[in-house]
């Protein structure tokens, strides 16, 4: 049985990982509190990279999601690779994808990347010197994933429920778009099936179906026991705000197309939980921490 060793300590998706995943044999490790180049790999099999910067205020500098998201990321595999680890897991983003231009063709594993914010740049740069560093000794496997939902998740999906539990009228009434979503526990056997297999290269970790910003509201709602009055935005004012307040209204009002056709199959791996199931054990996790 694979050792492993987890990159950020106390993460929603490293808690997820060692509640779910097949894997007992673990240990969690701080980057704040210890150096790549202090760590102890031996005994370790494999690396699962959680420690990252994510989308956080304007305030952050785009050199602190390089240093981290980059930087960091390159001097933990150099170290691991150095020590006789055999695989590297790093949690990469969609968002190396850049902005979807509608009527192209969905993204998937081997679509070009053209990020356009520094949380992207960052992780697609990691990304090209990860694959840099792989050796049949050295196994290198990237994840993109979209938004990460589940029991204790925070960010944006939690935005999403306290709005709709507080907010009896909201602007989401017709919205077609579609858009991806991974619930935490697909994820972890999304990552139990590389390690197993001890597969190389980028997949695409995804629930089996998009969601319209529309349906997912109604979603909640319903395992909320919540009934919002919903009403439709002008186009103009749609426009306007994915225009000057991107990062809100493109995730509520455009789409974001994924298809991983191909990491099912070299996984032989199936999501287990559909997007319905996933989103009602989020709520009653959810209601049960009130």
């Amino acid at each position: 049985m694979a050792r492993i060793l987890i990159t950020g300590t106390n993460s929603f998706i490293g808690t997820n990982f060692r509640k779910f995943s097949k894997y007992k044999e673990f240990d969690e490790i701080s980057l704040r509190e210890n150096l790549p180049e202090s760590i102890d790999f031996s005994g370790f099999d494999s690396v699962l990279h959680l420690a990252a910067i994510v989308h956080r205020s304007n305030t952050t500098p785009a050199s602190e999601y390089f240093r981290v998201n980059r930087d960091l990321t390159i001097r933990m595999a150099e170290q691991a690779r150095a020590s006789g680890v055999r695989q590297f897991i790093f949690l990469s983003t969609v968002k190396v994808y850049g902005k979807w231009i509608p009527g192209t063709e969905p993204w998937n594993e081997y679509s070009l990347c053209f990020p356009d914010d520094p949380y992207g740049e960052s992780k697609f740069e990691a990304e090209i010197a990860l694959r840099l560093l792989g050796t049949p000794e050295f196994i290198v496997s990237i994840i993109r994933t979209p938004i990460v939902y589940g029991p204790g998740v925070g960010a944006n999906i939690l935005k999403l429920v306290r709005l709709i539990e507080r907010v009896p009228l909201l602007p989401f009434r017709g919205v077609d778009n579609n858009r991806h979503y991974t619930y935490v526990e697909n994820l972890v056997g999304f990552i139990d099936r590389i390690i197993e297999l001890r597969a190389s290269g980028v997949f695409v970790a995804m629930d089996n179906k998009p969601l319209s910003t529309t349906d997912l509201v109604k979603l909640i709602s319903c395992f909320m026991k919540r009934r919002p009055l919903m009403f439709r935005l002008p186009d103009f004012v749609i426009n306007s705000g994915v225009k000057f307040f991107p990062g809100i209204f493109d995730r509520l009002y455009n789409s974001f197309f994924l298809d991983n056709e191909e990491t099912r199959e070299v996984l032989g791996y199936d999501p287990p939980y559909t997007i319905e199931q996933g989103f009602k054990m989020m709520i009653k996790g959810y209601l049960s921490e009130k």
